[in-house]
């Protein structure tokens, strides 16, 4: 199953409910050499779901003991598309390594 790391609306119940039917279930882990900033979001359906035109966003940091705290979930491939159909053209998603040594798929900024 893929791995899945949010720090943000993906944790949300009524997003998970919205784009899963269903509420997923996770562990803490956290995204080494990244911040967060914000992102505007362009989708009006997104912004619709989660209730915000803002949503935090993890961008590459030059300070190494920066990172960004979030929940792992284990998901589906079809959950895995629906995700990528939430998070549109505003993120892209990456496979990138976590703390606790598990590679998972992060959604960060489609354009720097």
């Amino acid at each position: 199953m893929p791995l899945l790391f949010s720090y943000g609306t993906l944790r949300d119940p009524a997003v998970q409910q919205a784009n899963f039917g269903r509420l997923l279930s996770g562990r803490p882990d956290a995204l080494p050499g990244h911040r967060l900033d914000q992102l505007k979001i362009t989708s009006a359906a997104v912004v619709a779901v989660s209730g915000a035109a803002w949503h935090p966003v993890a961008a590459p940091s030059d300070n190494p003991t920066d990172s960004v705290p979030g929940v792992v979930f284990e998901i589906t491939d079809a959950e895995l598309t629906a995700a990528d159909g939430y998070e549109a053209a505003d993120y892209r998603r990456a496979l990138l390594p976590l703390r606790s040594g598990a590679s998972a798929w992060v959604y960060v900024a489609a354009a720097p």
